[in-house]
């Protein structure tokens, strides 16, 4: 299967900061995931066009606040060329107008600043999905479509499938933190990891395994009850 324009199929991404320290880490980041490549880093709108002019990327990790123009200005100058990167915004702002018109630029994914390694990972591997349910010819039906609108945003629990009283940021938490661990977690160790009560990770940790989010296993020592663990499918 050939994913993305990269060596071997992976997806090439341009990463573009204007903080060098900054853009050093996000690269280091999309290293870490499978099928993704490192292509460049640029630190401005300048040395971003001139990169991606002359080498193809299928997606930028852009940031809003550049030195000599805006991200979102950047985006409408590669439209107006030709140029049909796919885009993240991974920026600090956050005021909705700024949100808004990414949408309407075209950006498939906003990642506000700060955020964890788990958090990026989530985007990439939902972009990676986006990119292989587009994969092929002819017409699609209705649950290709599905699948397609879907791909993106299908890593998380969505205000529709939480119950009252359940808040999809604490969710997309505890998520964040199942994703980013190397093996099952107990309730505490989740509690401990996204700094909520263990009560508040114990009821959102039930919620994602009764979506099929989660799954439980159990770990037994010598005495007492079996310990509850759990890992992200």
């Amino acid at each position: 299967m050939t994913l993305g324009t990269g060596p071997g199929g992976h997806l090439e991404v341009l990463v573009v900061d204007d903080d060098v320290r900054v853009a050093r880490v996000n690269a280091a980041y999309v290293g870490k995931v499978a099928g993704f490549r490192v292509a460049g880093q640029a630190h401005s709108a300048t040395e971003a066009l001139a990169f991606l002019k002359r080498t193809p990327v299928d997606l930028v990790l852009l940031d809003h606040y550049l030195p000599d123009e805006t991200g979102l200005s950047l985006v409408r100058r590669l439209r107006q060329l030709g140029h049909h990167n796919d885009i993240i915004m991974v920026t600090a702002a956050r005021d909705i107008a700024t949100v808004q018109a990414a949408m309407r630029h075209g950006a498939l994914q906003y990642l506000v600043k700060p955020f964890t390694f788990a958090g990026l990972r989530a985007k990439l591997e939902g972009y990676a999905a986006l990119r292989r349910a587009l994969e092929g010819d002819g017409e699609a039906g209705q649950d290709q479509v599905d699948r397609i609108f879907g791909a993106l945003g299908g890593a998380s629990a969505g205000p529709a499938e939480l119950p009252k009283g359940h808040s999809a940021l604490t969710a997309d938490l505890v998520r964040e933190v199942l994703r980013g661990a190397e093996g099952p977690l107990s309730a505490q160790e989740v509690a401990e990891r996204s700094s909520l009560s263990r009560q508040t990770a114990q009821r959102y940790l039930k919620l994602l395994e009764r979506t099929g989010r989660v799954r439980l296993s159990l770990k037994y020592g010598e005495t007492g009850r079996p310990e509850h663990r759990y890992v992200w499918v």
